[in-house]
C-alpha cells in the first residue's frame, strides 16, 4: 500500500515472486469511469473506490478461502479502505511504502509505461493518506532504500513471521 509511485506493483511483484505466490495489480480492478477520471487529473473518492475495494477484497477472501498466498498491489489510503480488504479476514498483512513526496514525485515524473495516474494527483493522494496505526501491524519500508534492499527485508521478515 501506498500513494502512487511509491513502488508498489514494483516492490509487490518482486516480492510475490520471492515468495512463489500470485502477483495481482490492483489498479486492474478499477472500472473504467475511474481509470478515465485519474487519466483527467480528476482524484477519486470514497464512493469511486467502494466498488473496487470490495472487488479486491473478494480476491482477497479467495486467497484466504482457498489457502493460497497472493500479494495485491493497492493505494489503501485510508483506514477504512484497508477495513474493507480485511472483510473480516486477520491474515491481510499490508505492507506500508512510506516516501517524501519530492521523492515521490520524482518518481512518478520519471515513470515509463504510460501510466493513467498523473502527477497532478499526487497531492490529493497524500492530503487523504491515514498511515497505519499500530494496532493494524502494517509493515513500514522507507522507499528510500533499494527496491532490492525492501524485498530482502521483507522476505526476511516473511520468513521469521512463519517460523
Amino acid at each position: 500500500m501506498g500513494v502512487s509511485g511509491s513502488g508498489k506493483s514494483l516492490i509487490g511483484s518482486r516480492f510475490a515472486k520471492a515468495l512463489g505466490v500470485e502477483f495481482v495489480e490492483g489498479d486492474e480492478f478499477h472500472p473504467g469511469e475511474n481509470i478515465e477520471r485519474m487519466s483527467s487529473g480528476i482524484p477519486l473518492d470514497d464512493k469511486d473506490r467502494a466498488g473496487w475495494l470490495t472487488a479486491l477484497a473478494r480476491r482477497i477472501r479467495v486467497a484466504d478461502d482457498t489457502g493460497t498466498g497472493v500479494v495485491i498491489s493497492c493505494s489503501a489510503l485510508k483506514r477504512a479502505y484497508r477495513d474493507i480488504l480485511r472483510g473480516g479476514t486477520r491474515d491481510v498483512q499490508f505492507i506500508f511504502l512510506r516516501g517524501p513526496q519530492d521523492l515521490i514525485a520524482k518518481l512518478v515524473a520519471n515513470r515509463t509505461g504510460g501510466h493513467f495516474m498523473p502527477l497532478s494527483l499526487l497531492d490529493s493522494q497524500f492530503a487523504i493518506l491515514e498511515e497505519p496505526s499500530e494496532d493494524e501491524n502494517a509493515w513500514v519500508c522507507d522507499i528510500n532504500n533499494s527496491p532490492d534492499k525492501i524485498v530482502s527485508d521483507l522476505i526476511a521478515r516473511a520468513s521469521l513471521e512463519v517460523t
